[in-house]
């Protein structure tokens, strides 16, 4: 058994990229960069005023100003700002050659026939100058970035619409046990509806990987070989849920050692999710995860996450936030480390939500987070600092 610090760094260094695409700039969303982003323009492209109002120069607020010309955003100014003059500009227009600073409307009045004069005692310049944001040819986006909106709007500002990503990974989801039937059946006797495989399906489908569920194979070798022999030459990673631990049904790993697919490590140091198998051939690799589904959706989050970004080139780092407990936490086992489902109660404060153990799924949809209780430690006091891992 190893701890997870261990186990999360096999499975890391055992990641290969994968290769790359080009995509459409409307499938970026999700995608992790396979190459630098430089631009290829200034931005702002040219001294633009921030706020609707007239371009002068600084040293003529005194004066009454003429007005040469209006300069409306999106066109070219035509003359140049002179002494004793001025240019009606709107927002995000281009500030005309000899002014150095924008006055606002509501600070001007009236003053004659095309002129204004200024009514305020100061002013900013309300002028943002021409590569105040970005310089032409400067990296703006790194190899390795996930793509939010944000970096979506980046690529369209600088004209990237084909970028290259990190081609996803081909997943497969497959759940065994003889005691799962499908979600849309009723359970019989000693029977439970299978929940691992659609929360597995969901949890890559909130990475941006699309997963083939293979549904549910029965505890037998034969039928566990027939399914994993498919799925392995098929896909790039495949995660069975269930079969994994000690019992005499549980022959996920000795099916996994037939299949030639060499096995790093078969038990960790966490609670829940002890029984976690990893393993790799030539061209794949394999997860086995425990059956509950809170030690499922636990050690999906705490290792292959981590690891299906890392075949993307992207280094995950999950948020952490600094709370304190609102109430004790005591546990009677310390051999492992144990995660645990908490809310937050306040602005600096969490508690662990109610929770049953690792096949209490229901836990999992109050909790906004996980906290760590370390090998070793029995007890966190009240208002003990947590580092609580946000999901």
């Amino acid at each position: 058994m190893i701890g997870l610090h261990e186990a999360l760094q096999i499975v890391l260094d055992s990641a290969r990229l994968l290769g790359t695409e080009p995509v459409e700039l409307r499938e970026a969303l999700g995608r992790i960069l396979a190459q630098d982003i430089t631009a290829d323009m200034d931005m702002p492209p040219f001294d633009k005023a921030t706020v609707d109002g007239y371009a002068c120069r600084r040293a003529d607020l005194g004066r009454r100003l003429t007005v040469i010309e209006t300069i409306p955003a999106g066109t070219t100014p035509v003359g140049t700002v002179g002494p004793g003059q001025c240019a009606k500009v709107m927002t995000g227009a281009a500030v005309p050659p000899g002014a150095d600073c924008v006055v606002m409307i509501e600070q001007t009045e009236a003053a004659g026939e095309h002129a204004i004069r200024f009514t305020g005692e100061d002013t900013l310049d309300h002028v943002s100058c021409r590569a105040t944001d970005v310089k032409a040819g400067q990296i703006i986006l790194r190899k390795g970035s996930r793509m939010g909106s944000a970096h979506v709007a980046v690529l369209a500002s600088f004209g990237h619409v084909r970028p290259l990503v990190a081609r996803r990974p081909k997943v497969a989801v497959i759940a065994s046990g003889d005691e799962l039937v499908p979600p849309a059946a009723h359970p019989g006797p000693s029977q439970i509806r299978n929940s691992n495989g659609p929360q597995l399906v969901a949890q890559l489908a909130a990475l941006g990987v699309p997963a083939h569920d293979c549904g549910i194979v029965k505890d037998t070798a034969a039928a566990i070989d027939d399914v994993l022999k498919t799925a392995l030459a098929e896909h790039d990673v495949v995660i069975v849920s269930g079969g994994v631990s000690v019992g005499d049904f549980d022959l996920v790993p000795e099916v996994l050692r037939r299949n030639h697919v060499n096995l790093r490590f078969e038990k960790i140091a966490v609670k829940p999710g002890k029984p976690t198998v990893f393993g790799l051939t030539e061209r794949a690799y394999c997860f086995g995860l425990p059956g509950n589904p809170v030690s499922t959706f636990v050690v999906f989050e705490l290792l292959v996450k981590p690891f299906l970004y890392r075949l993307m080139g992207h280094d995950y780092a999950p948020t952490h936030v600094r709370m304190r407990l609102e109430e004790p936490l005591t546990r009677p086992d310390t051999d492992r480390q144990s995660w645990i489902p908490v809310k937050l109660t306040g602005a600096e404060t969490v508690q662990q939500v109610e929770y049953h153990g690792s096949a209490h799924i229901p836990a999992l949809c109050e909790a906004e987070g996980l906290i760590a209780m370390n090998v070793g430690v029995a007890e966190l006091a009240r208002g003990a600092p947590v580092q609580v891992r946000l999901l």
